[in-house]
């Protein structure tokens, strides 16, 4: 979704156009997406934060939905896991059910974050690639990977083509927030950050070619 506010079809429908091709060869795929562009409550001071992060979880679960069709009028299977009840729009994670639709060929839409709040998009989707055993995390973003400064305010910063997790925490290295930097070293959880916009670029990080950022581990 690039839309700052409600769905992007076109962007979703390319996702999914490249998506395919690697469900077809058999790859298990587990997709987390955030809910930026619906809510982001830590903007927001008139509302308590654990309230403001359970409707951040809504709405990723709102994504979820959407995408999940996407997926879905594209000729793939799919199903959305949250940690909690969405009555029956959704089924309760585990990691046996996770794997079961794996082994069926499902698309996998993790939702609803860790269940929790204070924990954001980035650790529930750590957490869930470690809790499946994932071989890596492939994080497409809107920046075509790792800066060691902001490139939207510092012309001259300088693009990693490998970074190692350890230095993502020492320099506070903008890819995913400390919590889930720390998870990834931990648990050993390497990282490919690349542009969503760039032409194929789901496709090319399916297939190892990576034109962003790799964090090793």
């Amino acid at each position: 979704m690039r839309k700052k506010t409600g769905f992007d079809e076109a962007i979703c429908k390319k996702v999914a156009a490249q998506v395919k091709p690697a469900i077809d060869k058999g790859v298990q795929i587990g997709v987390v997406i955030g809910g930026g562009n619906f809510w982001r409550g830590r903007t927001s001071d008139a509302i308590d934060r654990p309230k403001a992060d359970q409707i951040g979880m809504l709405a990723t679960v709102m994504n979820a939905i959407y995408v999940s069709e996407i997926f879905r009028n594209a000729g793939m299977k799919t199903e959305i896991l949250t940690p909690f009840a969405v009555g029956t729009m959704t089924k309760l994670f585990s990691k046996d059910l996770a794997n079961e639709c794996f082994e069926q060929g499902k698309v996998v839409f993790f939702a609803g974050g860790t269940g929790h709040p204070y924990f954001s998009t980035d650790t529930g989707a750590v957490l869930r690639a470690i809790e499946i055993e994932a071989d890596t995390i492939l994080l497409a973003k809107s920046i075509d990977g790792v800066y060691d400064s902001d490139p939207a305010v510092n012309p001259d910063a300088k693009k990693y083509d490998k970074v190692t997790i350890d230095e993502v925490i020492e320099k506070r290295l903008a890819v995913v927030d400390l919590a889930a930097s720390i998870m990834c070293m931990e648990q050993k959880m390497p990282m490919a950050v690349f542009g969503l916009d760039e032409e194929n670029s789901i496709t090319n990080a399916l297939e190892g070619k990576i034109t962003g950022t790799l964090v090793t581990v």
